[in-house]
């Protein structure tokens, strides 16, 4: 139970790190964040693996790249679905989505070393 409590602040610490970095990338307090968080864990688990699978063909053609849109609408959908969290368009989704994941592998790299 505590594993889960520490990745989820990580996610949520993610998410405002991401926010400094990104422009167009907003989050109002630290409670949208954990909320985002919590948003973002189950849109990736419920909706992502929908949209990889019917976009499978359009991600085998562009080898792999496709996943960079996919995990941009993700990413706007939990936009859409958080108070306090908004994303000012499909780039700086897209660049969110990178920035998200390099600076969400990095802290919990941390975490795990503690």
């Amino acid at each position: 139970m505590l594993q889960f409590i520490i990745t989820w602040l990580a996610a949520a610490v993610s998410l405002i790190v991401t926010a400094f970095i990104v422009p167009g990338f907003t989050i109002v307090s630290f409670s949208s964040a954990v909320v985002g968080a919590a948003v973002l864990g189950l849109v990736n688990a419920v909706v992502k693996p929908i949209l990889v699978l019917f976009t499978l063909p359009l991600t085998i053609l562009t080898l792999g790249l496709f996943l960079l849109v996919v995990n941009a609408i993700a990413l706007g959908l939990v936009s859409y679905l958080t108070p306090g969290l908004t994303i000012a368009g499909f780039f700086p989704a897209v660049l969110g989505s990178i920035v998200l994941t390099i600076v969400s592998g990095f802290i919990n790299q941390i975490f795990a070393a503690v």
